[in-house]
C-alpha cells in the first residue's frame, strides 16, 4: 500500500471533517473518504484510536 498521507495530516482532515460537521462514523467516512480511512488505519490500530489522538472524542 501506498501512504499518501503522514499521521498529522490524517489528524488535520479528520478535524476539518468534523469542523464542516460531517459525520465520522467509520462507515461515513470509509465511503465518503477511503483514502483517509486507509491512510488512518495504516498509522493507527483502529478508526477510534485515530479519532482518541485528535482529540474530538
Amino acid at each position: 500500500m501506498e501512504v499518501q498521507m503522514n499521521a498529522d495530516d490524517v489528524i488535520n482532515q479528520i478535524r476539518q471533517l468534523h469542523a464542516s460537521g460531517e459525520s465520522l462514523n467509520k462507515k461515513s467516512v470509509k465511503k465518503s473518504h477511503p483514502e483517509l480511512m486507509q491512510n488512518a488505519l495504516y498509522y493507527y490500530p483502529s478508526w477510534d484510536h485515530a479519532l482518541q489522538k485528535t482529540g474530538i472524542s
